[in-house]
């Protein structure tokens, strides 16, 4: 089966349990299955018992999925830090707590609960200037993208506008049922100064039925599942088109990517986690042009109601084009603890 050097054949869908290793639900390194510059590990841990990762060539964002976690790090100096990582019920739940943790790092993690959280990994061959970092989750920025059909709800705790890194960037999206996110699709495959920066991506899934209104009952029976497509060109072939469904993971090493689609009934989460070989530290994207005049239809519509999920807080509409020095992308956008990023910075999700 080709790998890297022939794409379309190579296995980019990874469903629940396919990527389990000891003592992960999911353990994805970089450096391993034709992949490179990122990382995702995912682990359910019991309640009070110490566990330990070792990851000293990655820096690290610890994002608690389910409860809430005690994250201790020894750094590469000596020194000790310490968070305490406020979570949630679920992902669907509203943001959590995060932390920031650099490269030559060994973390300890202990619940207090039943937790299950995802460790978001990059590879950084230079030493760590990044400090450690506890995010709260009010601060947090929690933007609407989009507008009806196309709105979604992206939490950007690891974009380069709020958080201190190497490389790493990651963010969460929450699609409501009905809805498409990451999209129009777009790509981030090319190295071109101020327009386009290569990252590779991961997406995580989870998926949970729509609860009926009034009722506070999940419907049964039910399968949550949700849709993700991926695409190439001529000279970089891929074609995936995933059904998805919780614990799922698929893997965009190029092209163009999105949309991730919703069923009616079913709300769909997206953990993304990117980073790249170039110098610059950026999440500059260009739409397809075949699908980019989407972006044009938002300014007439309104955000769907149903966001933001949980309890994000208040948001700030804005409406009309936002300022991008790329692929100027016009929409509808509502935001909370920021103001609306560069549309050529992650105008994606």
């Amino acid at each position: 089966m080709p790998d890297s050097a022939g794409l379309t054949m190579a296995p980019w869908v990874y469903p629940s349990g396919t990527l389990s290793a000891p003592g992960y639900d999911i353990e994805l390194r970089p450096g391993t299955r034709s992949w490179t510059h990122t990382g995702l590990g995912v682990l359910t841990l019991a309640p009070g018992v110490e566990t330990t990762v070792d990851r000293a060539e990655h820096e690290s964002i610890v994002v608690p999925l389910t409860g809430s976690v005690r994250v201790t790090a020894t750094l590469a100096d000596g020194s000790t830090e310490h968070a305490q990582l406020a979570g949630r019920a679920s992902v669907f739940a509203g943001p959590t707590d995060v932390c920031y943790v650099p490269a030559a790092a060994r973390l300890v993690l202990v619940s207090t609960g039943s937790a299950r959280v995802a460790l978001c990994w990059a590879p950084t061959a230079r030493e760590s200037t990044a400090p450690f970092r506890h995010l709260r989750r009010e601060e947090v920025p929690v933007e609407l993208r989009g507008a009806g059909r196309a709105s979604r709800e992206v939490r950007n705790f690891g974009t380069p506008a709020v958080l201190d890194a190497d490389s790493i960037i990651a963010c969460e999206v929450v699609t409501p049922a009905g809805n498409w996110s990451s999209y129009p699709p777009h790509k981030h495959d090319e190295e071109r100064p101020g327009v386009e920066t290569e990252l590779e991506e991961i997406y995580y899934f989870e998926i949970t039925a729509e609860t009926p209104q009034g009722s506070g009952r999940m419907p049964q029976p039910s399968d949550p599942l949700g849709y993700h497509r991926v695409y190439g060109t001529a000279d970089r072939p891929i074609d995936v088109i995933a059904e998805v469904r919780s614990g799922d993971v698929v893997l965009v090493p190029h092209g163009w990517h999105g949309p991730s689609m919703a069923p009616p009934g079913y709300d769909l989460y997206y953990l993304n986690v990117m980073a790249g070989p170039g110098a610059e530290r950026a999440w500059l994207i260009r739409d397809d042009p075949a699908h980019g005049w989407v972006r044009d239809t938002w300014a007439d519509q309104e955000v769907d109601p149903r966001l933001p999920f949980g309890a994000a807080g208040p948001a700030s509409a804005t409406t009309g084009p936002v300022s991008g020095a790329a692929d100027p992308a016009s929409g509808t956008s509502a935001v909370t603890g920021m103001q609306p990023p560069d549309a050529s910075e992650g105008d994606d999700r």
